[in-house]
């Protein structure tokens, strides 16, 4: 029997956008999920496992150690290391490419609302959230607070932003991954529209220096999908030159190009240990999130291995 996921108010990206305040939007977004039993649903990002115990009534079975069970035929539970006080990185992509919509909702309005979410989120929990911002070259960075008015300090950051063409993803976030002294949770938010290696090589820099990492690459849905007929004129968002062609001629090869491209880069994410979630614009900002945190419980109960989040 399949597990039913929790309901959610569905908050269209248009009706966000006419909102207009982030963190009366976060506030909306966030106060109306029902993630289950998780009162806090990022708690644990940072974890790291420290030792073994007994297992004793009342215990989360979602923490019993499998294999040593497989083992020792005895109930042993996983303890972890403190889970709060944990500092979490938003790192957004306000590259050119990031301005695309085919609706009235750009990648990048939307990334907002999801940082900010995941900001709202992190501080509810009384973690620390900071930002890094960047395109050809990182253009803001906060350091992590604890306060709900870093909530407007994004807004204000990604409203002065200037888009300029995007020249290497790879070097923001070597740079960023320098200005972070402390390990941390980084959640990194872009449509990742480069070179798989030079992406893949900033990312692990995150890694080795220890830090749990998530990517969302964010896509609007012509972009998964191409449906344009007719004859279009496509205006390169980086620098590239335009193309006028009839769709319907490169739309098998664009689609497949497009799941190359996706299918290393997610092999690339597993092979370091990163996580990894496809983020459609199109979609309510409380159904991705609702489904994504289910996701993550049924992950945490199901006594995988490896980096969780």
């Amino acid at each position: 029997m399949s597990e039913h996921i929790p309901d959610t108010n569905y908050l269209d990206p248009e009706i966000l956008q006419k909102i207009g305040d982030l963190e009366l939007i976060a506030r909306e977004v966030v106060e109306g999920l029902r993630v289950g039993s998780h009162r806090s649903p990022l708690k644990g990002f940072s974890t790291e496992f420290a030792h073994h115990r007994q297992y004793v009534a009342g215990d989360p079975i979602r923490n019993i150690d499998w294999r040593v069970y497989g083992r020792t035929e005895r109930y042993y539970t996983k303890l972890y290391e403190a889970e709060t006080n944990f500092d979490c990185h938003l790192l957004i992509d306000a590259s050119a490419s990031m301005n695309y919509a085919s609706g009235k909702v750009s990648k990048l309005e939307y990334t907002k609302f999801l940082s900010a979410s995941l900001a709202y989120i992190v501080l509810k929990q009384r973690d620390s959230v900071g930002l890094s911002v960047f395109d050809s070259e990182v253009r803001g960075y906060l350091p992590p607070r604890s306060t709900m008015s870093i909530l407007m300090h994004i807004d204000r950051m990604l409203r002065e932003t200037k888009s300029v063409p995007r020249t290497t993803l790879s070097k923001q976030l070597h740079d960023t991954a320098l200005m972070i002294k402390r390990r941390s949770f980084v959640i990194v938010i872009s449509d990742f529209f480069a070179d798989v290696d030079d992406v893949l090589s900033g990312l692990n820099h995150l890694r080795y220096d220890g830090h749990n990492v998530l990517v969302l690459q964010t896509l609007d849905p012509y972009e998964l999908s191409f449906p344009f007929n007719g004859t279009w004129r496509f205006e390169g968002l980086e620098e590239e030159d335009p193309l006028t062609t009839q769709p319907e001629r490169i739309r098998e090869d664009y689609l497949a190009s497009l799941q190359k491209h996706q299918d290393a880069f997610k092999a690339g994410c597993v092979a370091a240990h990163i996580d990894y979630a496809l983020v459609d614009t199109s979609r309510p900002l409380d159904a991705f999130l609702s489904e994504y945190f289910h996701e993550r419980e049924t992950t945490l109960g199901g006594g995988s291995a490896g980096p969780r989040l």
